[in-house]
């Protein structure tokens, strides 16, 4: 099926939740499928950190002729997050104020603001509901977050590999990375390569928390014991620094992080708990079991405490990365459920 790329612009102003305005903004948005004349059948993707709006090129498997969101069914959205650097406003975009890129003057947002963009779009395609919502890591803290803003738009809802809260333990580790980039002598320039080797240095950071022990020891360990210098570990990571330097920057690294870091649910509302109790959505939360950055603990409470949600647990080597290396479990776990017909239609799950 056909895949296009779109640019949704909002001329209006966005407040956001931490303070301060953005006049105007514009996602890049990716589709593939076709939308049906009953306009039900939409499935709506959320990317993690470094991610962008081609779901295909990270989460192919879920939406081939093969998967459980086969797009000769489906039509399948995903925008990329406000604060991006791939196509959506962010900090390398124009102030439109100052007439120069917005660089370290790009305000905070949060996940909460970045799922009022998204909604924004969502009703500028008129799409009354989405059958399904979909994401993990930062994307699926945006799924939560989106439930809890619009419980009557979403039918069905994924999330993986997140929370709804994040934690002490996720924050530090994210501030770890920023500290890398800030260390950089570069970071304080107005320069769109600003801080790339602090961020080389945040990103090797970032992929200890991604992957798991075990994961080093099978696919990192040395096979000369006498080696004393350079090793397999040592050279992967400054691998996975340059690889995303070479595709990503890092304003964006710093502005997603900080998004992350301030997820919390039950911000402004009676509680944690009472938020994610107004979730109408048929939810299966899926996590990882040896997850060190968003322990299963996190998922599991997600599943105790949205009404009727059930929760699957995906055993893989990957650590916290088996949301998007498990793509065939993934695949299994989702289709088994529609098969059950556990994935009903929005109005039969009311009635």
């Amino acid at each position: 099926m056909q895949k296009a790329d779109h640019i949704f612009h909002h001329s209006g102003d966005l407040a956001l939740e931490a303070g301060g305005t953005l006049h105007g903004f514009q996602l890049k948005y990716t589709t593939l499928g076709r939308l049906n004349a009953s306009r039900d059948n939409v499935i709506w993707v959320c990317h993690a950190l470094t991610g962008n709006s081609d779901a295909t090129s990270w989460w192919g498997g879920l939406f081939d002729e093969s998967g459980p969101f086969d797009p000769r069914d489906f039509f399948v959205i995903c925008a990329n997050s406000l604060g991006g650097c791939y196509g959506s406003t962010g900090p390398l975009s124009l102030d439109p104020k100052k007439g120069k890129p917005f660089y370290h003057d790009f305000p905070l947002v949060t996940n909460r603001d970045i799922v009022k963009a998204f909604d924004l779009l969502r009703e500028n395609l008129n799409l009354d509901q989405v059958h399904t919502l979909l994401g993990g890591s930062l994307g699926g803290q945006q799924v939560v977050e989106w439930a809890i803003q619009r419980p009557d738009v979403f039918q069905h809802i994924i999330p993986m590999a997140c929370n709804a809260v994040h934690s002490p333990w996720g924050i530090a580790f994210n501030e770890a990375q920023r500290m890398a980039i800030a260390a950089d002598s570069t970071w304080k320039e107005d320069d769109a390569r600003a801080g790339i080797e602090g961020m080389k240095a945040a990103r090797a950071i970032g992929m200890i928390s991604y992957r798991a022990y075990q994961t080093f020891a099978e696919t990192q360990a040395e096979k000369n014991s006498d080696k004393l210098d350079e090793f397999r570990a040592s050279s992967y990571q400054r691998y996975q620094g340059q690889k995303l330097a070479n595709r990503f920057n890092a304003f964006t690294y710093w502005t997603l992080s900080k998004a992350m870091d301030s997820h919390h649910v039950g911000r402004g509302r009676d509680s944690v708990a009472k938020a994610l109790a107004t979730i109408k959505a048929r939810t299966l939360v899926i996590g990882i079991e040896n997850d060190i950055l968003f322990p299963l603990s996190e998922q599991q409470f997600l599943a105790d405490h949205i009404p009727g949600a059930k929760l699957e647990v995906v055993l893989s080597r990957y650590g916290h990365d088996g949301f998007l290396a498990e793509v065939e479990l993934l695949k299994e776990i989702v289709k088994k459920l529609i098969g059950a017909k556990a994935f009903v239609l929005y109005d039969e799950k009311k009635s």
